[in-house]
């Protein structure tokens, strides 16, 4: 489906028309420019390649300037295929945020903020065992037993216990576009999106 990068700039709230407040996210979407253009005939599939954020050619590698040259645009950045575009798009064309309507419902897709090694009670929401005044004291917050003792004598993969956490891909699906400013490639979406301000973000109409 065809979309845009774009960049989290905040969390903001604006009133609809019968006065209501709404939260939603504040997205720097694009410009993007194409970087290549993938056909049937020479990749096996359609797609057209989206750049976003400029970089210099200090920290652009060789193979990546033959990239960007054959297109005849600047090193970019971030690169993301995207597919059904149409046949219209060509090397070269920049993308903007006007591709999208107000009203309209769109997916977002990002990394979710690190929390680094978490218990099981923020990890997984477990409860916690037993209650603070049945004999114990440093019980609180644990997981509990991990499995049968005789059989099968072993965890089980896949046991929900205390490990790093956060800095998953995550999406997030029918967000309502509650406002486009064009001059600045501003989209506001409704909600919440995955990330900290100033991580990279995938819009999907």
């Amino acid at each position: 489906m065809p979309g845009l990068l774009g960049k989290k700039i905040g969390m903001t709230s604006v009133f609809s028309a019968d006065g209501k407040n709404i939260p939603c996210t504040v997205i720097e979407a694009g410009p993007c420019v194409v970087t290549q253009v993938k056909t049937v005939e020479t990749d096996g599939y359609q797609a057209v390649q989206l750049g976003f954020q400029e970089k210099t050619e200090k920290h652009t590698n060789k193979a990546e300037k033959g990239h960007f040259a054959k297109a005849g645009v600047a090193p970019q950045r971030h690169l993301v295929e995207f597919q059904d575009f149409g046949d219209e798009i060509k090397y070269g064309d920049v993308i903007t945020s006007e591709m999208f309507e107000a009203d309209e419902f769109v997916d977002v897709v990002g990394t979710s903020k690190g929390k680094g090694f978490q218990g099981v009670v923020k990890r997984h929401g477990f409860s916690g065992v037993g209650g603070a005044t049945h004999g114990q004291h440093n019980r609180l917050r644990a997981p509990g037993s991990l499995g049968a003792s005789s059989w099968p004598s072993r965890v089980f993969k896949g046991m929900r216990m205390a490990g790093r956490t956060g800095g998953d891909r995550v999406t997030i699906e029918n967000l309502q576009v509650i406002k486009i400013i064009p001059e600045h490639n501003l989209v506001l979406v409704k909600g919440s999106v995955p990330g900290a301000k100033g991580s990279i973000v995938i819009i999907y109409k």
